[in-house]
């Protein structure tokens, strides 16, 4: 099967692509945005399998991690973004696409679509949202259930600001182990993930972590506009994800042709936790729509 990496240029900055499969197969391709933001291409591995469908399968690293620049001086904002995927689009070829987005990346998804871009055959949003503000309360219940030590070590830090301390990060983890990833060994793909982490990006348009929005897209919301969107749509989420059942809710609620799938062993990263259904889902989900 043909594979394809390198980088594209536009306003200065550097963004690294990798193509698994033929853009020309006349099958419109997948294309694949990360969470985070700065989360790196690798946890989407398992995606390239569905190239054997003979669609191409597009992966990148966004801005800011990964292979990616890394640029100093940078006002980070969803408008770098949205110019990084419109840049790659133009310069692939991507004149038609299944966007498929995970997390922020589902944001990334919506905004684009939003944009009236063009050319999206469908949408996969998975363990994403319509709302920051929703997130934020979802995600501090969540915090709220880990028990009353964990919480309480999490709680003396974000008062002090210490987020990079040892303490503070072993009490994220145990948080992690129930809502992000809770298989008992870590994936290969989540391990070369990590030291490719784009944590200035994160921090800048998130926050310290998923339940204290400080960055550039606290107060985000295109819940009113989800209505616009009147293409396929599928919504998926794991059963202990992040994605609670209430903010998957509002997705299916507000697009006219979603439906949910809900993984009920996984929790933010179905794709590694139950891989095999997870391609079976996707893989269905792009073959029904295009032979719709």
């Amino acid at each position: 099967m043909a594979e394809r990496e390198g980088w594209i240029e536009w306003a200065g900055r550097r963004t690294w692509f990798r193509v698994v499969g033929e853009l020309a197969s006349g099958r419109d391709p997948l294309l694949c945005l990360h969470g985070g933001p700065g989360s790196t291409h690798h946890y989407f591995a398992p995606l390239e399998r569905l190239a054997a469908d003979g669609r191409a399968v597009v992966l990148y690293d966004q801005l800011g991690c990964g292979r990616s620049g890394r640029p100093v001086e940078i006002a980070w904002s969803l408008e770098v973004f949205l110019d990084e995927l419109v840049a790659l689009r133009e310069q692939l070829g991507l004149d038609r696409v299944h966007l498929l987005g995970t997390s922020w990346g589902g944001m990334l998804a919506l905004e684009h679509a939003l944009s009236r871009s063009g050319g999206i055959s469908s949408l996969i949003l998975s363990s994403t949202l319509a709302s920051a503000e929703e997130w934020e309360v979802e995600l501090t219940r969540l915090r709220d259930e880990l028990p009353a030590d964990v919480l309480a070590v999490l709680e003396k830090h974000a008062r002090s600001g210490s987020y990079d301390t040892p303490e503070y990060e072993q009490a994220e983890a145990v948080f992690n182990a129930r809502h992000f990833y809770r298989g008992d060994v870590t994936p290969p793909e989540l391990e070369r993930m990590l030291p490719e982490l784009g944590r200035e990006s994160y921090r800048a348009m998130w926050g310290p972590n998923e339940w204290t929005l400080t960055g550039a897209l606290r107060g985000w919301d295109v819940r009113q506009r989800l209505r616009e969107l009147d293409l396929p749509a599928l919504v998926i989420r794991g059963r202990h994800d992040l994605s609670t059942e209430a903010i998957a809710a509002t997705l299916v609620r507000g697009l006219p042709q979603a439906r949910e799938v809900v993984f009920e062993e996984s929790s933010h990263t179905p794709v590694l936790e139950e891989t095999e259904r997870y391609l079976e889902v996707v893989g269905g989900f792009l073959r029904e729509t295009e032979q719709r």
